[in-house]
C-alpha cells in the first residue's frame, strides 16, 4: 500500500511548524497590495502578518487570488512521481475558487494516472476551522490510517467543526458586501461587534451583535459552552488579526471552565485577514453542530 500525502492551502492558517510535523503540502493563495502579489506561505517569507496588518491599518486595501489549476497539477505530479497517493483538503468552495481549481486538476490527474488514488474534499471551512480539519486528518495519517479512512472521517465530521468569530472594524465586512453602508456607520458609532460563523454550506453568516469588545469575546466563549463536544476531539484553535492579548483572554476563559486543549493560537493569515480586518478574533472547536 502506498503512503499518501495531504495537500491543503494556506487559508488553513496553520503554523509552519505544524504543517512540517504533519508532512503537509501547502499551496499558497495570494494577497495583492498596491499591485504587488504576495504568496501566502505559512512561514511568512513574502510578508509577515504584522506587516500585513500594519498596511491594512494604514488604509491599504488588499485583494486576494486563489490557487490555480496548474499549481495543483505541478504539486500533485511531483508527489505522484515520488509514488505517493494524494488527499486534497481545500478552503470552502463558498468562499474561494480554490476548490474548483483542485477539482479540475483532480479530474485531469485521475485520467493521466489511473493507478494512483487522488481524492478531494471540500472542507466547507476557513482559517483555523479548515486548519483543525487538516490537523486531525494529518494526525490520523501519522497514526497509520488509510487514505480512505482519513477521507471518510473528514467527510463525516467536517460539519462538526464550529467557527465563531468577531470583527473589530466592520468596514471590512461592508467592503465584502456582508453588511450595508448604513449598518456599518451605525455599528461603528455604537461600538457594535458582530458575531459571525461559517455555516454548513461554508458561507460567512452574521448571527448576532453585541456592544463592546469584552462582551464579544464572552459571546464567542458562550457559543463554545453551548455546543462543544469533547468526544469528537478536544483540540481548540484560536486565530487573531494581530491581537494576541484578546486571543489569550479568550483562551483563559476557555481553560478556566472547559476540558479541552487550546493547542494553537495563530495569526489569521492575509488571505482571510483581507476580508476580516485587523483585531478579528476567531474560535474553532469540534461541536454538536456548526
Amino acid at each position: 500500500m502506498r503512503d499518501f500525502i495531504i495537500v491543503t492551502d494556506s487559508a488553513c492558517d496553520l503554523s509552519n511548524d505544524i504543517a512540517k510535523s504533519l508532512d503537509l503540502e501547502v499551496l499558497p493563495l495570494k494577497v495583492v497590495i498596491e499591485g504587488v502579489e504576495y504568496p501566502d506561505y505559512l512561514d511568512h517569507r513574502s510578508m509577515s502578518p504584522e506587516d500585513f496588518y500594519d498596511r491594512v491599518r494604514k488604509g491599504m486595501m488588499p485583494s486576494t487570488a486563489q490557487v490555480n489549476v496548474q499549481e495543483y497539477l505541478d504539486v500533485c505530479e511531483k508527489l505522484i512521481k515520488a509514488q505517493k497517493d494524494i488527499l486534497i483538503l481545500t478552503f470552502s468552495s463558498a468562499l474561494s475558487g480554490t476548490y474548483n481549481s483542485a477539482r479540475l486538476a483532480v479530474e485531469q490527474l485521475q485520467e493521466t494516472y489511473p493507478t494512483f488514488k487522488i481524492m478531494l474534499v471540500d472542507t466547507l471551512a476557513a482559517s483555523l476551522g479548515e486548519g483543525l480539519i487538516v490537523y486531525k486528518a494529518g494526525q490520523m495519517r501519522k497514526q497509520g490510517y488509510s487514505i480512505e479512512q482519513v477521507r471518510d472521517e473528514v467527510e463525516k465530521t467536517k460539519l462538526k467543526v464550529a467557527h465563531w468569530f468577531t470583527v473589530s472594524d466592520i468596514n471590512h465586512l461592508k467592503r465584502g458586501g456582508r453588511i450595508s453602508s448604513t449598518a456599518a456607520v451605525v455599528a461603528n458609532l455604537l461600538n457594535i461587534n458582530p458575531i459571525l460563523h461559517v455555516s454548513d454550506e461554508g458561507k460567512l453568516i452574521a448571527r448576532t451583535k453585541v456592544i463592546g469588545r469584552k462582551k464579544a469575546l464572552h459571546a464567542l466563549f458562550n457559543k463554545m459552552k453551548e455546543t462543544y463536544n469533547p468526544l469528537l476531539h478536544k483540540t481548540v484553535f484560536i486565530s487573531h488579526g494581530d491581537d494576541l492579548d484578546a486571543a489569550n483572554m479568550l483562551k483563559n476563559m476557555i481553560l478556566d471552565e472547559l476540558d479541552c486543549d487550546v493547542e494553537l493560537i495563530n495569526f489569521i493569515g492575509p488571505v482571510i485577514g483581507a476580508h476580516s480586518g485587523p483585531n478579528t478574533i476567531a474560535l474553532f472547536f469540534y461541536a454538536t453542530s456548526r
